[in-house]
């Protein structure tokens, strides 16, 4: 069998089993990212959670010194939520963005890459394959680019022609030489929509994205929510759709056809108030197969805190002191007292500054002190 047909059969024998775009490139290493790699680490943009270092990040034999080809594969998902329920009064409602609807992309896509994997092993079995999803060193975004499946708009994701920019991403690095796609010409032009509607600012241009400032990225990390972001957020409680839902090259686009990838409207859109006090356990049940809890219990919880200060969720105050009064971690401890600020304002003076000796922790206690003492939103 000559590369051509290998190559026809693989991309076959993709589509039916879930994958919905695939594309082939050389494993030559990525010089051209590279250097816009040295560039966003320079300028501080990184976010942290990055893994390996520039070498090996930029070149695919680090990870394979045999490589000889990388496979690159897109699985689309939904982004509308049919069912979903609202929010109202008394009874306010979070968010996962939608990269984070149904199973944890990380398995999804890597049952897909490893019946891949085992089929081109059937064809050739001295074939040698290492599959990345995310978490490896390669930049996903950038295989795939190379790889024909799109090419990476302003605002940083890969937009492909059939399934715009809600797309899965993974890669295969093999030590077979399959013939390689031609790289997809195109651009946003002079559309700069998702720049302009950032709620932060946090893309910076050409794709670049400076993650500090980018809402998914605040909504992951454990400590304190930046005072400059909290009102930002919304009631976002793990990620940001935003440079997504503007974009013109998405209109019209649903990608639903997965049975794998189930809608879960309560689980997707929770109410706030029941995740202040939710134990371990239950959160690990209800919600641990989302990819938006990876991080755990914490960011989310203190993002619910912030989302309901951002509603002025007066029903929500006695939860909250609760909360404020007896969880040991101290940043949720202290969201939870700048939210009662935020909520009631003036009214809350009295209670905060009853409460204010019996707190030892010094962040907590200036957390109690901000809340009551700015300016209402």
């Amino acid at each position: 069998m000559d590369r051509h047909e290998f190559k026809r059969k693989v991309i076959d024998y993709a589509h039916s089993i879930g994958i919905d775009d695939i594309g082939f490139t050389h494993a030559e290493p990525f010089l051209e990212y590279k250097a816009k790699l040295i560039d966003y680490l320079d300028k501080g943009y990184a976010s942290g959670f990055e893994k390996g270092s520039v070498e090996e990040r930029t070149n695919p034999k680090a990870s394979l010194p045999s490589a000889k080809s990388i496979i690159a594969i897109a699985v689309g998902y939904p982004n509308k939520l049919p069912d979903a329920p609202k929010g109202r009064k008394g009874s306010r409602r979070g968010m996962f963005a939608r990269a984070s609807w149904g199973m944890d992309y990380h398995e999804l896509l890597n049952r897909r890459l490893n019946k891949l994997e085992a089929y081109i092993k059937s064809i050739d079995p001295g074939i040698e394959t290492k599959s990345m999803v995310d978490t490896g060193v390669l930049s996903d975004r950038e295989v795939a680019r190379r790889s024909g499946l799109g090419y990476i708009g302003k605002n940083g994701f890969v937009i492909n022609p059939e399934l715009g920019t809600y797309t899965y991403l993974g890669e295969m690095i093999v030590s077979y030489p399959f013939p390689p796609d031609e790289e997809l010409i195109d651009s946003c032009g002079d559309c700069n929509i998702c720049v302009d509607r950032c709620p932060t600012g946090a893309l910076v241009g050409n794709g670049q994205l400076d993650s500090n400032k980018c809402i998914s990225f605040l909504t992951q990390i454990k400590g304190w929510m930046p005072d400059e972001y909290r009102y930002k957020i919304g009631n976002r409680l793990y990620g940001c759709d935003t440079c997504q839902q503007v974009c013109p090259r998405n209109k019209g686009i649903n990608t639903d056809h997965h049975e794998d990838i189930v809608l879960e409207p309560e689980i997707l859109k929770p109410e706030l108030e029941p995740l202040l006090e939710i134990s371990n356990r239950e959160f690990k049940e209800k919600y641990g197969h989302l990819a938006g809890v990876w991080r755990g219990k914490k960011p989310i919880q203190r993002n619910a805190i912030i989302a309901l200060a951002h509603f002025k969720e007066e029903s929500a105050v006695d939860t909250l002191k609760r909360v404020a009064e007896n969880d040991p971690r101290p940043v949720i401890k202290g969201t939870a007292y700048w939210a009662i600020g935020q909520i009631q304002g003036s009214d809350a003076a009295g209670y905060i500054h009853e409460r204010y000796p019996h707190e030892q922790d010094a962040e907590v206690k200036e957390e109690m002190l901000k809340g009551i003492q700015e300016t209402s939103h």
